[in-house]
């Protein structure tokens, strides 16, 4: 799944059960920024149920990496079912960890995978979710004279004050829309007749789009 523009990422924590012919699937869903927090939330479970019979996990990222796993289960019936319900959910950053508990019925493996996705379908639901967009910070120096005329460029274009140093010339730095970069650049150029530098930091970050 490539990045893109605006997305939804896990803001808080959820849990569900769901009950089939006396089995009990419990899923919880945490936010997460890597997939070792992701194992970690499965060896989490696997502690706070230790009676369970399995913990099936998966694992999306807003960059595209993803990882599940089914824990003993028949191939293909717990983890890839709930890295499906994750990506039909729309929300990424999450770990979804469903423990079975088995109840003395066979359900087959068709059965067993459609139990997994309903487990995480319904904790996906409730999880709370926020929009948010790929960013990155943008290092902006520049004469006093020019002050007013990049801060009307910086707040046209999206950009969020992360802090400031005065000395001979002023040193902002923002965060910005990924997509607004080339634009800030060039309007930062005209209306400074380049006397203004612009400089990506390397690395990205996620901005919010909620209020």
């Amino acid at each position: 799944m490539k990045t893109p523009e605006a997305m939804c990422v896990a803001a808080a924590p959820s849990e569900a059960e769901h009950r089939v012919k006396g089995s009990r699937f419990i899923a919880v869903s945490r936010p997460i920024s890597n997939l070792i927090d992701a194992t970690e939330c499965r060896e989490a479970e696997r502690r706070r149920f230790h009676d369970a019979t399995h913990h099936v996990y998966a694992a999306l990222l807003h960059g595209g990496e993803a990882r599940s796993d089914d824990d003993g289960e028949p191939p293909g019936t717990g983890g890839r079912p709930v890295l499906a319900a994750i990506e039909r959910s729309g929300i990424a950053d999450v770990a979804v960890v469903v423990t079975r508990y088995f109840g003395g019925t066979k359900l087959g493996t068709g059965g067993l995978g459609r139990a997994y996705g309903a487990a995480a379908d319904l904790a996906l639901h409730r999880t709370p979710a926020r929009r948010v967009i790929a960013g990155c910070k943008i290092r902006l120096t520049y004469a006093y004279a020019d002050t007013g005329a990049v801060a009307r460029a910086v707040e046209a274009n999206g950009g969020r004050r992360l802090g400031d140093r005065y000395g001979d010339q002023v040193e902002l730095e923002v965060a910005l829309p990924v997509s607004r970069v080339a634009r800030l650049r060039q309007e930062i150029t005209e209306t400074t007749a380049g006397r203004a530098t612009v400089v990506e930091v390397p690395g990205r970050r996620l901005l919010s789009l909620d209020t």
